[in-house]
């Protein structure tokens, strides 16, 4: 068959376009499938214990025996979907209650709510005490504050042998790291020297070993060179320590709407991740500066505010496709009693005990409510800042993959066994791109501990492996070939 056009001309043109290609597939790996925590917890690095994890999730659990005795009173306090048809408490559901125990698919095909409150209720207590904290962050900024140097440098020290302690005892959370200071001229030699101290210290206690997903925050970042600095440190720091090149990594708070944009008028969020030359697993937004930034005033500055949503979407943008987790902020109203036993004094009246209740429900819905929205926008991480929002942050996680676990399953399923041709399934039109996010789904289910491996695979119709890959191209080629 004639062609026009010589085989050097072509060859030409596909070199250029395969040296493009594979720049952008260098840039945008895509996600690695790895587990990335559902929250991190933030505390003054003045508190911190080797065993903090393990207290946090022991003072969860109290909350939860106080304030959520039983599964109803949970449900109902958050509002879990189709919780408003369903008995108050266990003293009116004695027999839901044994039905759950003895035949919960039986009561999830009768009454899905119930089942699903229950299911809930038991996941995110077993939870508590089996990994209360997935992610936490030892805090030298805003969570400690500005302090004489000395103290500082104790703190760091300090800090870093109950890490040390933690890895030997094995309480740490599967993810932890510090915050330092941010790089402004006031500060950034304190910053410098906290890192310094807190790295030194540690690597020497633990003969040059750093715990497992160590990350360093680097937070209300303006410029790219406040982002290269510390990496530049970063490198310094391996190198007298004689860590393996690229050990140290990093995490970018977005804060200030200098990081959004520049003073060029360009988007600043790929410049500083360019900064990081693959130094940057994760990016975070910080709700009350970024607000603050907008001046905003302090009464609307809450996680649900749409400069929140434009500036969370503008890292979506900049970051999609480039492996960097992305986590939203935190919820700042506690799930705190305002009365309190005193020792020795008069138990609390019916009236403080029902307000006690009041206030602590009240907290968790909110808290339960920000998370269902970051969820539902993208971001699947989040902030947690007291022991009593642990029990809503992992309601808020489980309800989100349990409540669409039947209709995903029914739809991968049915996607795969078509082998990528488009398909309806009951008024839900899905195509080769749905595929991919259908997985992902199941992915992020199994990581944050809603589903179990095992289940996954019985719904979704896939083997080990095939989940296991983490990608619907090759369970497609796999089962076409």
């Amino acid at each position: 068959m004639k062609t026009s056009l010589s085989i050097d001309s072509v060859r030409d043109i596909a070199d250029r376009l395969r040296q493009a290609n594979s720049d952008f597939a260098r840039k945008y790996p895509g996600e690695t499938g790895r587990r990335q925590p559902v929250h991190t917890v933030y505390g003054g690095a003045h508190l911190f214990k080797a065993d903090s994890a393990l207290r946090l999730g022991a003072l969860a659990r109290r909350s939860m025996d106080q304030f959520a005795p039983d599964f109803l009173v949970f449900a109902k306090a958050v509002a879990l979907p189709g919780t408003e048809g369903l008995p108050d408490s266990l003293k009116d559901a004695e027999d839901l209650n044994e039905r759950l125990k003895d035949s919960p698919d039986d009561v999830r095909r009768k009454s899905k709510p119930a089942w699903l409150a229950h299911t809930i209720y038991r996941r995110v207590t077993d939870k508590l005490r089996r990994e209360p904290v997935e992610d936490f962050r030892i805090d030298f900024e805003d969570g400690y504050g500005n302090r004489p140097d000395a103290e500082e440098d104790g703190h760091a020290a300090a800090a870093a042998t109950e890490v040390s302690e933690g890895i030997k005892n094995k309480t740490l959370p599967p993810f932890i790291g510090i915050r330092i200071k941010p790089f402004t001229e006031e500060l950034r030699e304190r910053s410098l020297r906290t890192l310094d101290i807190f790295v030194s210290t540690l690597l020497d206690q633990t003969g040059g070993q750093l715990p497992d997903n160590f990350v360093v925050t680097l937070p209300k970042i303006t410029v790219p060179e406040q982002v290269s600095a510390l990496v530049d440190f970063f490198e310094l720091l391996e190198k007298e320590t004689k860590l393996a090149p690229g050990s140290l990594k990093m995490e970018m708070m977005i804060e200030t709407t200098q990081s959004i944009i520049n003073d060029r008028g360009e988007i600043n969020l790929p410049l500083l991740l360019a900064a990081a030359r693959g130094r940057c697993v994760a990016a975070h937004f910080g709700t009350y500066d970024y607000t603050a930034s907008c001046n905003i005033t302090a009464a609307y500055q809450h996680m649900m505010h749409p400069a929140c949503d434009f500036a969370k979407h503008m890292m979506q943008v900049s970051f999609a496709g480039t492996s960097v987790w992305l986590s939203d902020g935190a919820t700042n109203i506690m799930p705190v009693a305002p009365h309190r036993f005193a020792e020795g004094g008069s138990p609390l009246t019916p009236a403080q005990i029902e307000e006690n209740r009041a206030v602590v429900h009240r907290a968790w819905k909110l808290h339960y409510d920000h998370i269902r929205h970051s969820l539902e926008n993208g971001f699947y991480q989040g902030w947690d800042l007291h022991p009593a929002q642990l029990p809503t942050r992992y309601a808020a996680v489980y309800t989100f993959f349990l409540e669409s676990l039947d209709a995903a399953s029914e739809r991968l399923k049915n996607f795969v066994e078509k082998a990528a041709k488009a398909t309806l399934v009951g008024d839900v039109f899905d195509d080769a791109a749905t595929g991919q996010g259908l997985l992902n789904y199941f992915l992020r289910a199994i990581n944050c501990g809603a589903i179990a491996e095992e289940e996954a695979v019985k719904l979704s119709g896939l083997s080990i492996t095939e989940l296991r890959s983490g990608s619907f191209v090759k369970i497609l080629n796999s089962r076409q070939g």
